[in-house]
């Protein structure tokens, strides 16, 4: 035997079972965005590298991107992420939009990571942004909308939560330990990678950078301290706007979460399954001032956050939260007797459809025990019958895949009939 060609390593593939899956987080997504008014939209798959160059950091750029030189010559790249083609897009007709901009987009991209569980090189997105607005009301409606979504797919807050943070409060911290502004962002990651080390590695890596032990005590109790946000002005608005929102009970304060891209200036979040056995985030993002700019806009503030379809996925499988597959999109099958009455099959078949109804043929005259078994299998709910006597005395027989009755009626009767079936079934 040939050897069989393998997927490429860290893609995906779809069967109709996964399929399922990503349809159903797509549409939970779709609803949740809709339902705060924001419009989807979508950029290229592929990009030139010198968009990332800028704000996505070293490792994205250099280390996990998939770059290639195309055949003109210019170095393009799988998109990473979204939020620099964003920027482009919003840039390019920023005099044009109507503000704030509330868009949204789910799509795929690639990073070359190792792959593991809850972690792919190709993986399918979910991104929410909102520009134009700077306040904490607007972060707040981002949560909001976060939130929305995790409701909506079963998770309680008892099982998911989002935890907050804000850049200027850390800032703030940060200016009364002596941390030098050049150092920030290596101790932003720092505090990141801070759950995932052993304590005296992570304190090693804080002397590594410069820190003191004074700083680093001082760090400790920033991070240690979850009453911190009532210092902050921002915060206080935000939970109060979550409140009001609905879905208070969705956010904690953590002083912990600081989200160690570039771009974030204020307001940061993360969401985690709090009880499952996957301890990677669900979903991250925070407040950007200062994006379009490095992409040839002017000055523009957005707030925007990302979800990746893996870990979701992981987590509705793990809790129980996903619906029962349905093999067949159809609901109705269509027997065919026999050759004879193959077409009036298939003009049935396009009538149900008319009405609105998904209807499947069978492919050839088998049996009807056959056909039967066929949609039993597919889960369909209703078979018809139209023999031989039925067509000639313009008949149907509805049979209800549920119970296992059977009735006849007048063709006149059918899409009614079958209607009703499907309303009770």
């Amino acid at each position: 035997m040939a050897n069989k060609i393998q997927a490429v390593k860290g893609t995906r593939e779809f069967y109709p079972e996964q399929m399922a899956l990503r349809n159903f987080i797509y549409g939970k997504m779709c609803a949740a965005s809709q339902a705060f008014g924001y419009q989807e939209w979508d950029a290229p798959f592929i990009e030139t590298i010198d968009l990332y160059a800028a704000k996505s950091g070293e490792e994205l750029v250099k280390k996990q991107s998939f770059t290639f030189e195309d055949r003109g010559g210019d170095f393009v790249t799988l998109r990473p992420e979204l939020t620099p083609s964003l920027a482009r897009m919003i840039a390019a007709k920023q005099g044009e939009l109507t503000y704030p901009v509330r868009w949204w987009s789910f799509g795929p991209f690639w990073r070359y990571e190792q792959p593991q569980k809850g972690r792919t090189r190709e993986f399918f997105q979910w991104n929410v942004d909102m520009l134009g607005v700077n306040s904490p009301e607007a972060d707040a409606e981002l949560i909001a909308v976060g939130a929305t979504f995790l409701r909506s797919v079963g998770l309680s807050p008892e099982r998911a939560l989002i935890y907050v943070n804000n850049r200027r409060l850390m800032d703030s911290e940060f200016d009364a330990l002596g941390i030098p502004v050049e150092k920030r962002l290596d101790v932003s990651n720092l505090v990141d990678r801070r759950t995932k080390m052993e304590a005296a590695k992570w304190d090693a890596n804080a002397f590594d950078l410069g820190l003191n032990q004074t700083q680093l005590d001082g760090l400790k109790d920033i991070l240690g301290n979850f009453e911190l946000w009532k210092k902050s002005d921002e915060l206080t608005r935000l939970f109060a706007a979550l409140e009001a929102l609905g879905v208070k009970e969705y956010v904690k304060f953590d002083p912990n979460i600081m989200r160690g891209l570039l771009y974030y200036t204020g307001t940061v979040f993360e969401a985690f399954d709090t009880s499952g056995s996957l301890k990677r985030a669900i979903f991250g993002g925070g407040r950007y001032d200062n994006l379009l700019a490095d992409v040839g806009g002017q000055p523009l503030s957005g707030v925007g956050f990302a979800m990746g379809d893996v870990v979701i996925g992981l987590i509705l499988q793990e809790a129980g939260l996903v619906p029962e597959f349905q093999p067949s999109p159809a609901q109705v099958l269509v027997t065919v007797f026999d050759e004879t009455l193959w077409m009036r099959s298939f003009a049935l078949a396009a009538e149900l459809r008319q009405a609105g109804m998904n209807v499947m043929v069978s492919p050839e005259p088998n049996k009807l025990p056959k056909q039967f078994k066929f949609a039993d299998k597919m889960k369909i709910k209703v078979a018809l019958v139209l023999g031989p006597d039925e067509a000639e005395k313009g008949l149907v027989v509805i049979k209800n895949l549920t119970n296992g009755e059977q009735v006849q009626v007048k063709k006149e009767a059918l899409v009614d009939s079958v209607m009703g079936i499907l309303k009770n079934a």
